[in-house]
């Protein structure tokens, strides 16, 4: 096939870029050749693509703040990324982009067990955070499904929980500082180390901010010691609604769980043939885990226990040891990897209300029989955060567009029931045309207004999160204003 001509302006402009870049970067922190960052040409929502333009690898925030100056005086957009783990197409790049990574600023700057903090650059990943500090008997609660490759830095920017989310929050909720550095340059610190900062909280607004404000390069976070002990149940149902209404029955009995995590039979069976965890060949599967002294954990599972009971599992089984429990763990950690190597699949990652469970696994599957694609389900019961793996053939014509149109359905349904479009993976290009469906224009325009403020000539990030013909308008016309 042949190769369309590039257009000599932009080559011209990626020449300047740089010899302006090397001017501030060693050689090897500045990717040109079109074959290397053909790995930056997507995250993990692998349907879209996009090489872009040049890839930079900064070493330290002295480098960010020199790299986001130079591409703001010359009107470049920049993408940031962490470790590429985006479900969403938070770090998708757009053909005129510079993608900055920060893998390699992955250092812990200072550790202070008596405050329960640590700060890192944001490039280290999120297991090794609770590795840093393991030995001391501490650990960084948050732990997404990716946390062995996932990086702090992309954490923050969507806000990522994980399994145990349902106890110690997301990442808001254990981020206390931020270094971040804006499109012109400049580095400013928001919050430290400590649990509120005074005035407005801009803290609250960097964490979920999808790289749309500023690049965050260094980080404060809370570290906890671990409980005495933790022990999860297994309990396995022959119906989803079913599996679905025992969770609210937990959650309204008033036991707070460290996790709840649900599997369906797809999944179930996906990731007993990859992982052989053991697990029993039922329609649902939930995993409960509680954690406390002995005492304390007995007194949980049983009224857990009772609950399901009320429910007539198909099995109920508590870990006896901690090889067994690591066993009821190894498939819900396996499930994404398993679900991988059957099919082709997008996962969802809408929120809803945990009483709307029942009645939205049952609308998911009438969904999935109208648009003829098999759905997998695998979620944070407890909180509502629900992950459908929905599986399609990406080599057969017309499979990703039905695919696309289902999960729109699914993640409106999530809005209508009382829930929103995300929980942890963000709105990237995902979900950027669904926005409206949840925000009037009105609220769109108030979070537009916010991004004029921190990055006025739509640089950063672009063509996520906003439906794409308005955020393009909104740069053209902040573009055309200066």
């Amino acid at each position: 096939m042949e190769m369309p001509t590039p257009d000599p302006d932009v080559l011209a402009q990626k020449a300047q870029l740089v010899t302006r870049l090397l001017q501030v970067l060693p050689k090897q922190a500045v990717i040109t050749d079109e074959v290397e960052t053909r790995a930056y040409e997507c995250d993990a929502l692998t349907a879209y693509r996009c090489p872009p333009m040049l890839v930079v690898l900064p070493s330290s925030t002295k480098e960010v703040s020199d790299i986001l100056a130079i591409c703001h005086a010359m009107g470049v957009p920049v993408v940031p990324r962490g470790a590429g783990t985006s479900l969403a197409g938070g770090a998708l790049p757009t053909a005129d982009c510079v993608i900055l990574g920060v893998a390699r600023m992955n250092r812990v700057l200072e550790t202070d067990y008596d405050n329960r903090t640590i700060r890192v650059e944001t490039g280290r990943t999120n297991l090794s955070v609770t590795g840093a500090v393991a030995e001391q008997d501490f650990f960084y609660a948050p732990d997404p499904s990716s946390q062995l490759a996932c990086a702090i830095a992309g954490n923050i920017a969507m806000n990522s929980g994980g399994a145990h989310c349902l106890k110690y929050g997301v990442t808001t909720n254990n981020l206390l500082g931020v270094t971040l550095v804006l499109m012109d340059g400049t580095v400013t610190e928001i919050g430290g180390g400590h649990l509120d900062s005074g005035g407005l909280d801009l803290l609250g607004l960097i964490c979920g901010s999808e790289g749309q404000l500023g690049v965050v390069t260094e980080a404060t976070l809370r570290i906890l010691r671990k409980p005495e002990g933790a022990r999860p149940v297994l309990i396995g149902f022959d119906d989803n609604e079913v599996a679905g209404a025992c969770v609210s029955d937990i959650i309204r009995a008033g036991v707070l769980p460290v996790a709840i995590e649900f599997m369906d039979r797809p999944c179930i069976e996906a990731t007993e043939a990859f992982a052989h965890a053991g697990y029993p060949m039922c329609e649902a599967l939930l995993i409960v885990e509680v954690e406390g002294s002995p005492k304390e954990i007995d007194t949980q599972l049983k009224v857990i226990k009772d609950i399901a009971r009320g429910h007539n599992p198909v099995e109920l089984r508590e870990a006896k040891d901690e090889e067994e429990a690591g066993r009821i763990w190894l498939g819900r950690k396996s499930a994404f990897g398993a679900m991988g190597q059957i099919n082709d699949y997008m996962c969802l990652d809408g929120t809803i209300p945990v009483t709307a469970l029942p009645f939205v696994l049952r609308r998911i599957s009438e969904m999935s029989k109208e648009y003829g694609l098999d759905v997998a389900n695998v979620f944070h019961a407890g909180d509502g955060n629900m992950h459908p793996l929905i599986l399609f053939d990406a080599n057969k014509p017309g499979d990703l567009e039905q695919c696309e149109a289902f999960g729109a359905e699914v993640l409106k349904l999530c809005v209508e029931v009382g829930g929103c479009l995300t929980g942890e993976h963000g709105v990237g290009v995902e979900k950027r045309d669904l926005m409206l469906h949840q925000y009037s224009a009105a609220d769109l325009e108030a979070q537009m207004a916010i991004k004029d403020v921190f990055d006025p000539a739509w640089l950063l990030n672009p063509a996520k999160v906003f439906p794409l013909v308005i955020s393009q308008g909104r740069r053209a016309a902040r573009m055309a204003a200066e």
